[in-house]
């Protein structure tokens, strides 16, 4: 049971590295981004390129897979997404969608639809017992790497100018605009960031998850279950909504392997009749 819960944690910090970036963009930018998987999608291939056609080091990959997916959804934004801001939602979705399959038909083409492989470096394959718990060398390298990155993004938001401006952007860009607050370098920061944690959640996940071209697909509603459990007012609500439903998840398809994949919808259904405006959020 404590090797199926680290699992469920890991497996549940996966899950936020690649929600978190959608919950950005949703929750400050008020932006319905379902192209998100795209993203993520795009850092697990620019990791597979890397690997096989340059030779790069896996640990050498995550930091270019973070900005070529940055710098990806920077050109995307000021082309394309900067369009969409003042649009309805229902107009966002469709966008992001059309866009989500321009992706899928694209990386097919380009790349093949086979499942990718990644070889995964020696320090990170196989497991170590600490106290009695089987654990997962790569499951904690991806641990490690979600509790900083909360930090740190918690921090950016909360105790940063950028922050405060990104927030003030949000709450009424007319007035940020007045108090010379430059709004469209703040969006456009914003969301490269949340692209390249797509990226970087894409290529940490492609081992476990697995990589193809419909990935965007498969994994679309857990981004949007991450987000919408955990609400779009704060970090800490898809933090804690990503374990709760990694560990349930990686629970369920162990003990009920013929109704596993049930459990996480089941939790959701659950969560959105006590809680439906999120974990954290206040009700409205």
């Amino acid at each position: 049971m404590l090797t199926l819960l680290f699992d469920g944690i890991a497996y549940g910090m996966l899950l936020f590295i690649l929600s978190c970036g959608l919950s950005v963009t949703l929750g400050l930018m008020n932006f319905v981004n379902l192209a998100h998987g795209a993203f993520a999608m795009a850092g697990g291939y620019a990791t597979i390129v890397l690997m096989n056609e340059f030779g790069v080091p896996f640990v050498a990959t995550l930091p270019l897979a973070f900005l070529f997916t940055a710098l990806l959804g920077l050109v995307l934004e000021r082309t394309l997404y900067r369009q969409l801001y003042g649009k309805s939602h229902l107009d966002q979705v469709l966008f992001s969608i059309g866009l989500v399959f321009v992706a899928v038909a694209s990386v097919d083409y380009l790349m093949g639809s086979q499942q990718q492989i990644i070889k995964l470096p020696a320090a990170l394959q196989g497991r170590v017992e600490i106290l009695g718990v089987n654990v997962g060398l790569y499951r904690s390298f991806i641990i490690a790497i979600c509790t900083v990155l909360v930090v740190v993004l918690q921090l950016i938001l909360s105790k940063t100018r950028f922050g405060s401006r990104l927030r003030a952007a949000v709450d009424d860009r007319r007035v940020a605009q007045g108090l010379g607050i430059n709004v469209n370098v703040i969006f456009a920061a914003t969301f490269a960031v949340g692209s390249g944690l797509a990226g970087l959640g894409g290529a940490l996940g492609a081992e476990i998850l697995g990589l193809d071209p419909v990935f965007p697909l498969k994994f679309m509603i857990y981004f949007l279950i991450v987000v919408t459990v955990g609400g779009t007012t704060t970090l800490t609500g898809p933090f804690v909504a990503s374990l709760v439903l990694g560990v349930a998840d990686v629970a369920g398809k162990y003990y009920v392997p013929a109704a596993g994949a049930f459990v996480i919808y089941t939790l959701m259904i659950v969560f959105l009749l006590v809680r439906p405006q999120g974990l954290f959020a206040r009700a409205r």
